[in-house]
């Protein structure tokens, strides 16, 4: 591996949020630059690309803005890529990202998509997850990683995406540090609920009774705790007033999540379906009103008390059944109308090939992706479809993440 130094025009803006640049004949990845920079950068040269260090911005792109955050600044937060970037051209920059990834990975012509803005661009975020350590001596660091170091953690102040109410629960939760499960490291997450927040503890192999009630009476706007212990499943631990379902599903972003969430929808009623499935169906969000409609629907989820949640919401007629959606999906085929929600690694190989070999191809596949290239690489293994509408949602401002809705129907066959 080589090192070097190069002066360099920041062209574009890659999947991660880093500028990309040309150096004799080779991309060229940097942080925290923005489309139009001249920078210098000290560069990792590899066989096919180069990973820069950004060194000094030598003509700034009219397209930067100053960071509001003092994290991004002095800490390097990486939670989020794009504070230093305007926002309208974070959308644009956005577009570009889906096509490419379409493009270039998933071999389709496609036009840059419409990308929904937020209503909010900053505090947002309803749930946050934060790193925990234990220092020599018994501190406690507690918050994000930088972006240039994945495993050192900087002791975080305030998040300016995310929603103050779960910012005060974290300053609880710190407080609170005496009572922590017995381990050196802990994750935690913070989501808000009706009634308060649900906090859940990961990590640990034992936290008594009375240490659990310590901390949360210690954390007064937490309305359910729930706990991880290392290498078991999660458990409720305390409550106040009715817990709430689940312990890890949350809207992260709601405004962006509901017109997502009826696009989703109109994309399913426009093919007027008699049967759906509904993979990775979470609690039902999209499963139930497709049901009460008047649609049969088997909503198929991983998780046990989302499925039970689902189905218990679900009228007669509709089911949700336990398990993998590569294990559950040829026997819910036929149907009209498939919707896809997968985890950012995309869906198993199998369902791709039960998709392309179905006897009666579904009228649509609506697919949500939050990672372009992996929604790309299952299009690409789907030759049997072609897209017929293609829009992307600003779920995480400030972030590189989006979030897009793909409809692919059997080619030859006309968009609803």
């Amino acid at each position: 591996m080589n090192a070097t130094v190069a002066e360099l025009t920041i062209e574009r803006l890659a999947t991660g949020g880093e500028g990309v640049a040309r150096h004799d004949g080779m991309a060229v990845f940097v942080p925290r630059t923005a489309p139009g920079d001249r920078v210098r950068a000290r560069l990792d040269v590899r066989r096919r690309f180069a990973r820069g260090t950004l060194e000094e911005i030598l003509s700034p792109s009219s397209l930067r803005v100053t960071p509001p955050c003092a994290h991004y600044r002095v800490d390097r937060c990486g939670g989020c890529q794009l504070q230093h970037i305007a926002y309208s051209a974070q959308l644009e920059a956005k577009s570009g990202i889906v096509r490419d990834a379409l493009t270039r990975i998933g071999k389709r012509g496609v036009e840059p998509p419409a990308v929904e803005p937020s209503d909010r661009e900053w505090r947002y975020r309803r749930k946050l997850t934060l790193a925990m350590r234990r220092r020599p001596g018994g501190a406690w660091v507690i918050g994000l990683h930088p972006y240039d170091d994945p495993v050192g953690v900087f002791q975080l102040d305030d998040c300016a995406i995310t929603d103050e109410r779960v910012v005060a629960t974290w300053h609880e939760i710190m407080k609170a540090h005496e009572s922590f499960p017995e381990s050196d490291e802990l994750r935690a997450s913070v989501r808000l609920v009706d009634g308060g927040a649900a906090i859940v503890m990961d990590g640990g192999d034992r936290w008594n009774e009375a240490q659990r009630s310590r901390f949360f009476d210690a954390v007064p706007s937490a309305s359910a705790l729930w706990w991880k212990a290392s290498g078991r499943p999660r458990a409720l631990v305390a409550e106040r007033g009715a817990a709430p379902a689940g312990a890890s599903f949350a809207q992260i972003n709601e405004g962006v999540a509901a017109s997502l969430h009826a696009h989703v929808l109109g994309r399913a009623r426009a093919h007027s379906p008699a049967s759906v499935v509904d993979a990775y169906a979470g609690i039902g969000t999209t499963a139930v009103p497709l049901a009460k409609d008047g649609a049969r629907v088997v909503a198929i989820e991983l998780d046990r008390d989302a499925a039970a949640l689902c189905a218990s919401r679900l009228p007669a007629g509709s089911r949700a059944v336990v398990g993998r959606v590569e294990d559950m999906l040829a026997r819910a085929l036929p149907a009209d109308v498939v919707l896809v929600n997968p985890p950012r690694s995309g869906v198993d190989e199998r369902v791709t090939t039960i998709l392309e070999q179905v006897a009666d191809a579904p009228r649509a596949v609506v697919y949500v992706s939050c990672d372009p290239a992996t929604l790309a690489r299952d299009v690409a293994r789907l030759p049997r479809y072609r897209i017929a509408s293609l829009r992307a949602f600003d779920m995480f401002p400030q972030t590189a993440h989006v979030e897009t809705v793909c409809e692919l129907v059997p080619d030859g066959e006309r968009a609803a």
